[in-house]
């Protein structure tokens, strides 16, 4: 009987299968591209909330976790999600980053997985400053008392517009938003800076704000969850971001964000993230 198959079929198979073998080889580990000092998102020792998330994650797709980690500066997407392994140039290093904002042009993004707010966190052992209920409660206070507040400043930042907006800047103590140090990152360092009295208010992300009022000693630091003004905007989606040829890996990372909605849910509860529901983005 003749052989039903051309040898250019036989060709094509064999590629196909050697593609297919690869790729299942590829998928036995949710790879993430991921700093390793930048809590509370992601931590060399597993404990960030987008550590968190990618367990869950690989849990369901039978897979276990591989991290390629470099420091969240410039030049994060190019040294991680968009470059090839050194020892095998075929593949690439990582296949997913854990939390970017929600289109976002240098990666493929999938659906929101949450909303969160910028928020206030203040020293509430400085004089005034005890029981803040809302941002307009800062805006209340004496003139004096205002005068002499050491408030953070950041480049680049929402928090800085509402400074600016509000006549608060006088005061200010510049901050760069990400921090020179790769050992250290902005949450780590106004930790201490509310620590040790240095600071009285700072307007942050919310998740690292959360992360301040966390580690803080108990009862010393508050958090306010800021709301968008008509001129600042507050409240940001954040997505997982993919290379953006790879709709496949997108669209299985939309059926587990839906899927695991009320698992993720719970891990930011945990970790204190201001998460609000969308307003019109």
């Amino acid at each position: 009987m003749r052989n039903p198959f051309s040898r250019s079929s036989l060709i094509a198979l064999g590629l196909s299968l050697s593609f297919s073998a690869a790729h299942a080889a590829e998928d036995k580990a949710f790879r993430v591209c991921a700093d390793p000092v930048n809590p509370p998102f992601s931590e060399r020792d597993g404990g960030g909330f987008e550590n968190r998330i990618a367990e869950l994650f690989a849990k369901e797709l039978h897979q276990k976790v591989e991290y390629t980690w470099f420091p969240q500066r410039m030049g994060f997407v190019r040294n991680t999600l968009k470059a090839r392994k050194e020892d095998n140039e075929q593949e690439w290093k990582c296949d997913v980053v854990m939390g970017v904002p929600a289109g976002w042009d240098q990666v493929a993004t999938t659906k929101p997985y949450y909303t969160a707010t910028y928020a206030m966190v203040y020293n509430r052992r400085a004089g005034g400053l005890e029981n803040l209920k809302e941002a307009a409660d800062l805006l209340a206070l004496a003139p004096e008392t205002l005068a002499g507040l050491h408030i953070a400043m950041f480049d680049h930042s929402s928090g800085t517009d509402w400074l600016h907006k509000h006549g608060l800047t006088l005061n200010a103590i510049p901050y760069q938003s990400m921090t020179g140090d790769a050992s250290v990152n902005t949450a780590m360092t106004m930790l201490e800076d509310f620590k040790s009295g240095k600071l009285d208010v700072a307007i942050l992300w919310g998740p690292m704000a959360a992360y301040v009022a966390q580690h803080a000693p108990k009862g010393t630091v508050g958090l306010v969850a800021m709301r968008n003004e008509a001129d600042v905007r507050f409240e940001f989606p954040i997505a997982m971001g993919v290379r953006q040829p790879d709709t496949e890996r997108r669209q299985q990372l939309d059926e587990l964000i839906e899927k695991k909605a009320p698992q993720i849910a719970a891990i930011l509860k945990q970790y204190g993230v201001p998460v609000v529901e969308r307003s019109g983005e």
